[in-house]
């Protein structure tokens, strides 16, 4: 343990750390300002007549009136001093803080590049000054290690049947980019996306050694641009691509900018500070506490039965990306045994589309869904109403199936950590 804290404590170029900061900070920047102009902060957190948050979380809700607003603006702020500050520990801080309370108002809007900025940022609180010229070497390594993680366990999701036998979802995703320019009759043709699920999952799995190479690296780097620069105008996925493309770089040896300022004919300080603080064991806890976390998460659905895309128990907060093409609808069949009548109840009644569409599709968002329709029978003066669930999904290019078992009343059920029983087998 004393050899492991001394080797994190070694002092390494700065620059790296402090050129990923300021790069990761104008993308969260731009992130924000794209979210606010496309009037996604009045659809996802105003708009909605109910909210759906996360398991445990269900005090969270969104600020009332202009506060919504507000908050991303305070976003936008703390990403611009996290680009900006001398010392990035606390813009960093506030910006994970605020990101992460937004992230957990809304559970349809949950997305995984989402969840890896929180965790990014989280690390960054940490980073050395940047009138620092030297860090300690744990500074660098732990924000390797998290998006090596992420490559890491992707590419273990994709090795099932759906990815590799029959390529899906790739083949159903793939058929509608017939007219994509240059490339759209390769990609419509049915090996098209054989190869492709064959070589992503290759891809997720070797990239982060591969970057650490030094004879590999360039090429890997090149490798992981053109990737997410191809998924990027595939596929509607945001700013991942941009995030996962400056995230390569800390692969870079630490001192990548200085050479690159040199080549340039720009003035580069030679590292001279004093030698980092040594990590406390303290700090050493943490990083373990960090650690075990991200590599206990992603493996959790393997306490589940079943396929984990179609019950999601353990889907989140584990690197699945890009492994479902799921559709859906859901009807509530509401018994009130007192007078005996049974209502039925539509989900885009109460929903947004966007929350309709994920309701649809997610058993624990069916399950919470139904808990607020027993309870807005009872505030109607109908109270101890079964709620029942008519739901039907595609999943992967299977025909439509029920999810849920119509027999189970809902309103009975409660969220835990425990397998749901009532979700029905994959036909």
């Amino acid at each position: 343990m004393t050899d492991l804290r001394a080797w994190l404590s070694r002092p390494v170029d700065a620059a790296s750390l402090h050129a990923f900061r300021r790069l990761f900070a104008l993308l969260m920047f731009i992130s924000v300002i794209r979210f606010a102009a496309r009037g996604w902060i009045a659809a996802v957190y105003i708009d909605p007549q109910i909210h759906l948050p996360f398991w445990g979380l269900e005090f969270l809700r969104p600020w009332p009136g202009p506060g919504m607003y507000l908050e991303f603006a305070a976003l936008a702020l703390a990403a611009l001093a996290l680009a900006v500050a001398r010392s990035p520990r606390a813009p960093a801080l506030v910006f994970f803080l605020l990101f992460t309370h937004v992230e957990l108002l809304e559970q349809t809007a949950y997305l995984n590049h989402y969840y890896l900025v929180s965790l990014l940022a989280l690390l960054l609180a940490f980073a050395p000054a940047s009138d620092r010229t030297l860090a300690p070497r744990w500074t660098l390594w732990s924000l390797r290690l998290q998006v090596g993680l992420v490559y890491v366990f992707a590419g273990l999701a994709k090795l099932r049947g759906d990815w590799l036998i029959d390529a899906q979802p790739l083949r159903t995703w793939l058929a509608g980019h017939a007219d994509f320019p240059i490339l759209g009759p390769l990609l419509a043709r049915p090996e098209a996306a054989h190869v492709m699920s064959w070589a992503g999952a290759a891809f997720d799995l070797t990239a982060p050694f591969l970057l650490l190479h030094p004879r590999t690296r360039p090429f890997a780097f090149l490798a992981v641009v053109a990737f997410h620069a191809l998924t990027g105008l595939l596929f509607p996925i945001g700013m991942f691509p941009w995030i996962m493309a400056c995230s390569a770089l800390l692969f870079f040896p630490p001192s990548w900018p200085r050479q690159l300022a040199r080549l340039l004919g720009v003035p580069a300080p030679v590292p001279s500070d004093s030698l980092p603080p040594r990590l406390p064991r303290l700090g050493l806890a943490a990083l373990a506490v960090h650690f075990a976390v991200q590599l206990t998460l992603p493996l959790r659905h393997h306490i589940y039965p079943g396929d984990v895309g179609w019950t999601e128990e353990g889907f989140r907060y584990a690197w699945h990306v890009m492994l479902v093409e799921k559709t859906g609808m859901v009807t509530f069949r509401v018994h009130d045994p007192a007078s005996g009548r049974t209502f039925v109840v539509h989900p885009e009644d109460a929903l947004t589309p966007q929350q309709a569409k994920q309701v649809a599709i997610a058993p624990d968002l069916i399950l919470q869904l139904a808990h607020h329709v027993a309870r807005d029978f009872a505030a109607r003066g109908l109270p101890g109403v079964a709620v029942h669930a008519d739901a039907f999904v595609a999943y992967n290019g299977r025909p439509s199936a029920r999810l849920v078992d119509p027999d189970v009343d809902l309103a009975r059920e409660r969220d835990t950590l425990a397998p749901r029983r009532w979700i029905l087998p994959m036909p």
